[in-house]
């Protein structure tokens, strides 16, 4: 198991890494590229290399997580915490009507199923955390 989540935990870090440099580097290219995004507002180059730098420090945190285990838990945690912010707003502005119920499945393989990946990793992390204390005391 211990092997899976640091596997999973560098993919999942390594692509929104990935989409935050594409953020970064190129924000209009993004902002078109990416399905739904263009219907949220209008462009804003600030703001998406904003959100950028939390997609490069969140895969960060994973992929540093999956390396170094004292630091796992914390990271993987905080991470998830964006995340899964991130997917309830989503679904805040379907609840609301802001956004069409079509946009779930839209956007569910970027915004919710990373929140879902990332709330398993810390969960798990949290439990080989323990047994590692428990075994070692």
């Amino acid at each position: 198991m211990t092997r899976t989540c640091i596997i999973v935990a560098t993919i999942l870090g390594l692509a929104m890494a990935a989409n935050g440099i594409f953020m970064l580097a190129s924000p209009l290219d993004w902002y078109f590229a990416v399905p739904g995004v263009t219907s949220t507002g209008a462009f804003n180059q600030h703001f998406i290399r904003d959100i950028g730098m939390i997609f490069v420090m969140t895969g960060a945190a994973y992929v540093v997580g999956a390396v170094r285990a004292e630091l796992r838990l914390l990271l993987w945690a905080v991470a998830t915490i964006w995340f899964s912010g991130h997917a309830l707003f989503h679904l805040w502005e379907i609840a609301v009507g802001i956004c069409a119920l079509s946009a779930f499945p839209r956007d569910f393989a970027a915004v919710t199923l990373p929140a879902l990946i990332g709330i398993g990793l810390t969960a798990w992390s949290y439990g080989d955390r323990r047994r590692r204390m428990l075994a070692g005391a």
